[in-house]
């Protein structure tokens, strides 16, 4: 099997990113996290993520996007973004 066959995932919830947006969860839920990241900075050779958006979202499509957002928050690396957003989705989904 080759890993392109294999979806990216944390925690057993799946990861899928577009440019900048990171996509925590599945649509199939109620929630869903978007993770953005904001801004960067060089390590190296390598571009870190130094400022990132984490908003925790309603999957509903007939809710405008604003309305749409339950909690948002902003950290200083991907890390304690994911941290965050692990909690976060873990807790609305199980309806605490």
């Amino acid at each position: 099997m080759s890993a392109e066959n294999i979806p990216l995932s944390y925690k057993g919830h799946p990861l899928r990113r577009k440019g900048n947006l990171i996509y925590y969860g599945t649509m199939a839920e109620k929630y869903i996290i978007m993770l953005q990241v904001l801004s960067t900075k060089q390590q190296g050779d390598l571009a870190m993520a130094d400022k990132v958006s984490v908003q925790l979202q309603l999957t509903d499509p007939d809710l405008k996007s604003r309305d749409r957002v339950v909690k948002k928050s902003e950290k200083d690396s991907l890390y304690a973004a994911m941290d965050v957003a692990s909690v976060w989705l873990e807790r609305a989904l199980s309806g605490k």
